[in-house]
């Protein structure tokens, strides 16, 4: 006996198992696997950056000042004879560093206040924790981080905390949101029937429903640090010569623009291509997590 097509479609469809379905959903992800690749290859340059480097990216060369790209230097030489590629592979360390720890930062800080603030609500909640989070979003990001910068002083490490403090109230603010839809759930009732301490509550319960939108958003925030950091050091606050930093290399390239246009264009393209993966990355997971986006 033979079977119409739809007969077959429902066939097939009813055989295959959840799992089938999810692992054809994520082949389906373009962006999840591009952005992963690509920030894949940016971690692996900044971790090996030293195997990897034709050169050391602080030593003067002045016989090679201003060199165009060749076979001894792939991507041309700055106007201290120092190799291009070198500095970008010792560059990708150094954003790598103060993105991914601020990040860090603000999600050791910033979680467990969202977590406790959403939990327990009431006048510390609305009144102070709130408060204080809406005074930091009242600066733009990049202004505060400025601000903070100047403040603390130049260099990677307060760099790391500048662009932390800026990140808080987003992460607070995440937390805080889920644990406030997750905390009157049947699930969470039935723990607290049962004699749960509010501290199992929240920590075995209810934070682990909060992963999700965080894991993205931490994605996101390493985007956006990594801008914050180029920026900063553009201006001088971020990391200090001879240290590689891709915003620095643009600061330096800005006075040889006609002579050497290589010395800006190769820094841009690195900071595009290291934001564009994490963005893509972000927005991959967030399709591969989200109910109503994740299509089969």
């Amino acid at each position: 006996m033979t079977m119409s097509p739809l007969e077959v479609v429902a066939s097939a469809t009813a055989t295959e198992t959840p799992r089938r379905v999810r692992w054809r959903s994520v082949r389906k992800n373009v962006s999840l696997w591009l952005g992963a690749a690509i920030v894949f290859a940016v971690l692996f340059i900044a971790v090996f950056a030293p195997l990897i480097s034709p050169y050391s990216p602080v030593k003067l060369d002045y016989t090679a000042i201003l060199q165009p790209p060749s076979a001894a230097h792939w991507l041309g030489t700055d106007d201290l004879g120092r190799d291009i590629l070198t500095r970008i592979f010792y560059g990708a360390r150094t954003s790598m560093e103060v993105a991914i720890g601020s990040v860090a930062l603000a999600t050791i800080v910033g979680v467990p206040i969202g977590l406790v603030s959403g939990f327990y609500r009431g006048v510390v909640d609305e009144w102070l924790v709130m408060r204080v989070v809406d005074a930091i979003q009242a600066f733009p990001f990049l202004i505060l981080a400025l601000v903070l910068a100047a403040v603390l002083g130049p260099g990677i490490r307060n760099v790391t905390i500048a662009i932390a403090v800026g990140y808080l109230p987003v992460f607070i603010r995440t937390v805080r949101a889920q644990v406030m839809a997750e905390r009157q759930k049947e699930y969470v009732q039935a723990a607290r029937m049962v004699g749960a301490s509010d501290v199992r509550l929240m920590f075995r319960h209810i934070f682990p429903n909060t992963l999700t939108p965080l894991i993205v958003q931490v994605t996101l925030g390493v985007a956006s640090g990594i801008v914050a950091e180029a920026s900063l050091s553009y201006l001088g606050l971020g990391a200090q010569p001879p240290t590689p930093s891709w915003g620095s290399m643009l600061h330096t390239a800005q006075g040889y623009m006609t002579q050497a246009p290589w010395m800006a264009i190769v820094p841009g393209i690195a900071i595009a291509i290291a934001v564009l993966g994490f963005n893509l990355l972000g927005d991959g997971l967030q399709i591969r997590f989200d109910p109503r986006k994740n299509r089969a």
